[in-house]
């Protein structure tokens, strides 16, 4: 089993990172393989709605979305990450989900994110936390992913890496986080040997306020 953990923030081992490598650490301690991929320092741009994704099965913009799908596809649990810019989460991260989510269901690659656990981890200095928390959540929500939590909202705070890891409530939140999602792995696992199906899925019927 693995988790693939996101870094959506501009530094590569900055805050974000800090907690993500304790919920990795907690993660590998249970037996559950992990890789942090880094989003980078190259701008993600937001889906067009050009809907190219139905016919080339990945995005039209080929760069680190595409990147990540790719390694979606062999991952079993998701965990996204986030420092917090203007109390929500950043430009990067914002247009890198909406398309990694956004793809795979136009192009019939659904079954890449569904039933499949996520978290959220956010890293601010102070303040904006739960917004962003907030905000990432829904792409789990609409995707039919469990979402995972730990013993109070998944977030730490810091203005720099050794800060946040003198956060011991902020660290023991991933520490649980990671404990909580290796045990739902688990019991995903437990119920496919005892040949316990997915629920069936249903036509959508896509509809809007006007009809």
């Amino acid at each position: 089993m693995k988790v693939l953990l996101v870094n959506g923030g501009p530094h590569k081992e900055g805050c974000t990172y800090t907690a993500l490598t304790e919920v990795a650490k907690t993660l590998n301690e249970e037996g559950i393989q992990t890789e942090i991929f880094w989003l980078g320092l190259k701008p993600v741009g937001g889906c067009i709605a050009c809907k190219k994704c139905e016919e080339l099965g990945r995005c039209v913009f080929n760069d680190v979305v595409n990147e990540f799908l790719e390694k979606a596809e062999n991952a079993d649990g998701f965990i996204f990450g986030s420092p917090v810019h203007y109390a929500g989460a950043t430009g990067n991260i914002t247009g890198f989900m909406d398309r990694a989510f956004y793809a795979p269901f136009q192009s019939g690659k659904g079954d890449i994110f569904l039933f499949k656990p996520a978290a959220t981890v956010i890293s601010a200095r102070r303040a904006g936390t739960t917004a962003t928390y907030d905000q990432l959540n829904k792409y789990f929500g609409i995707t039919q992913m469990p979402i995972i939590s730990s013993r109070y909202w998944n977030m730490v705070h810091g203005a720099t890496p050794e800060d946040v890891r003198k956060d011991e409530e902020g660290m023991q939140i991933m520490r649980i986080l990671g404990r909580n999602m290796a045990y739902y792995l688990k019991c995903i696992e437990a119920g496919k040997e005892k040949g316990i199906k997915l629920p069936e899925q249903e036509k959508i019927n896509f509809t809007n306020f006007i009809k």
